[in-house]
């Protein structure tokens, strides 16, 4: 049908597994239901013609982490192809957990955090818990949490994480995280969109490599004004002057009681519509404008 905008909402391929994607066949459907042609793609199926669509948006390309380069080849040839929500250049700075330290320079509230790349030597913290994990992931994998103090196993996990190319981030366990949990706040068309509150993700003892229930005890959240404040202030931070479709800002309460940002996920966030159906109508409202 003329003026019927094609819309590619942008997965992973399950291979045969159950998609993780809650979210997804319902976000496919509402968009249809609002006169859209939309399709879940998988972002790496090399039958898809990208210029077939208006709009390529990404959603749930949840194993882009660890195919970094050939991610970043795709999004760069879609991005020429249509339109690419968020945009190359946000996906860039976003696929790399360095950019939490500009965020720290423009004067954000971030969890402290110290880089090493590949051949650098690892300096861990002796008087509190720490956590290792790498500057380009997702779902927390590769990340551990050690004990003060604990070298060994934290030494032979960035070991690996360097031979395979990564750098290895190193921060403070913050303990509010056992009691106040994660507040991730949601942001689509521009204005925030829902928030949700979880449990910690990483216990100790568990190994790096194992895997982990990537958002434990899920509910929803209403976010303070301080919560929210940090969460404007981290968005307003990001390079150039690419409009975000998308963002949800991941908090936890720093040692000052205060709201810092562990984590803005710009590329693929899961937003939990499942837990929020009433913010269905406000997506599928932004994502139509997008594909324009």
């Amino acid at each position: 049908m003329p003026g019927t905008p094609r819309i590619a909402v942008v997965t992973y391929d399950p291979r045969g597994e159950e998609h993780k994607d809650r979210d997804l066949p319902v976000l496919v459907e509402a968009l249809r239901e609002a006169g859209a042609d939309a399709v879940a793609v998988p972002w790496d199926d090399p039958e898809t013609d990208w210029a077939a669509f208006d709009l390529a948006l990404l959603r749930s390309t949840w194993d882009y982490s660890w195919r970094a380069r050939e991610f970043t080849a795709w999004a760069e040839r879609c991005g020429k192809a249509t339109r690419l929500a968020n945009p190359l250049g946000v996906v860039k700075w976003n696929a790399d957990k360095r950019y939490l330290g500009q965020l720290a320079d423009a004067g954000v509230p971030v969890v402290p955090t110290r880089y090493f790349a590949p051949g650098d030597p690892l300096d861990l913290p002796a008087d509190r818990e720490f956590v290792v994990k790498p500057a380009s992931g997702a779902g927390a994998r590769y990340a551990a949490r050690y004990p003060a103090g604990e070298r060994d196993a934290a030494l032979r996990q960035a070991e690996r994480m360097h031979a395979e190319g990564f750098t290895v981030m190193v921060q403070p366990y913050l303990s509010s995280i056992d009691t106040h949990g994660e507040r991730a706040l949601q942001f689509f068309g521009g204005r925030l969109l829902h928030a949700g509150v979880k449990g910690a993700v990483l216990a100790p003892g568990t190994p790096y490599d194992a895997d982990k229930v990537a958002h434990p005890d899920l509910r929803p959240w209403e976010p303070t004004a301080a919560e929210l404040a940090v969460a404007e202030k981290a968005l307003a931070a990001v390079p150039g002057d690419a409009e975000l479709l998308y963002a949800r800002v991941d908090l936890v309460t720093g040692p000052d009681g205060e709201p810092c940002v562990m984590e803005l996920e710009l590329i693929e966030p899961n937003l939990f519509l499942h837990l929020h159906p009433d913010s269905v109508p406000k997506v599928v409202e932004a994502v139509l404008a997008a594909a324009g």
